[in-house]
């Protein structure tokens, strides 16, 4: 007990002092609203909303509504910025409606595939224990808001700048990753949704070129994002295009990929079939796979 209340204390003040800086950072040469800088009233949001949830979380001891609610924060979060900053420009636009089109397509997508497993195995001791379960949510807010730092220092910031080419490559960027997620979860969900595999591993699709192409495609997209930012952006600004960055660090080396693979090794570690595929197969980055 005494440790899950050090790691809970620890990583909530961990996720408001990064995220701290970065609503400071971000919120240079930006609109201001009541007096502090709308990035900071953002970062405000994004815990908020977490918290308030976590409650009933906590009571009921589910985590269902986990993803859900990390998504609806970003869809609510960015279109609140658009509006607050009077961001109505082409670029603004563009940006709040990539983020809302991802956050409005993942979010159900992994409630369901939640409710239809009957739980997300992440959570089975977290949920035992107060602090742990709210740092995690207290975590979810840090994520939500530090990986669309970027696209919120573009809507709120005072620079403008006209279509140019970052506009055009970041949508070519984002639409690349935006593709290559759906498509690796639509091939995972279809393969799941047949008895025969309730226990394999997916070895085909673009899963025969990478072990995680779907997260892949979710770093791909967020590049975009900051590419298209990256004209309207001052000063301390830039340190929002961390986005991308956030992003790899969290998929690779928190959660994602880390714990997905030390999952694999539980279920198919001595069977050969796995040994091979993991083997040959590019754990992040689609390649041909290796002979």
């Amino acid at each position: 007990m005494k440790n899950d209340l050090v790691l809970g204390v620890a990583g909530i003040c961990g996720a408001l002092l990064v995220a701290g800086l970065l609503a400071w950072a971000g919120g240079q040469h930006g609109a201001v609203i009541a007096g502090q800088p709308l990035m900071l009233w953002c970062a405000v949001f994004a815990f908020g909303v977490q918290w308030v949830v976590f409650l009933h979380a906590w009571v009921a001891r589910t985590e269902a509504f986990f993803d859900l609610t990390g998504s609806v924060t970003y869809v609510i979060m960015i279109g609140t910025a658009l509006i607050a900053a009077g961001a109505f420009d082409a670029r603004s636009l563009i940006i709040a409606g990539l983020v809302v089109i991802w956050a409005a397509r993942l979010g159900p997508f992994l409630y369901l595939r939640t409710r239809g497993a009957g739980e997300d195995r992440r959570f089975r001791s977290i949920k035992r224990s107060f602090p742990v379960f709210l740092m995690t949510w207290t975590l979810q807010g840090c994520w939500v808001f530090v990986t669309a730092s970027c696209a919120l220092a573009a809507l709120t910031s005072a620079r403008h700048a006209p279509a140019n080419i970052w506009l055009y490559l970041g949508v070519a960027i984002w639409i690349c990753g935006f593709v290559l997620e759906v498509a690796a979860d639509r091939q995972k969900t279809a393969f799941r949704m047949k008895p025969e595999n309730a226990d394999r591993f997916i070895t085909h699709g673009l899963w025969a070129w990478s072990r995680h192409p779907n997260y892949f495609g979710e770093i791909v997209l967020w590049i975009g994002i900051a590419v298209i930012a990256v004209p309207v952006l001052q000063g301390w600004q830039y340190a929002t295009l961390i986005s991308p960055a956030f992003v790899i660090l969290l998929l690779t080396r928190i959660s994602g990929v880390r714990m997905l693979e030390a999952r694999a090794e539980r279920a198919w570690g001595d069977d050969p079939d796995y040994r091979q595929y993991r083997d040959t197969t590019p754990m992040l980055i689609p390649m041909r796979p290796r002979r």
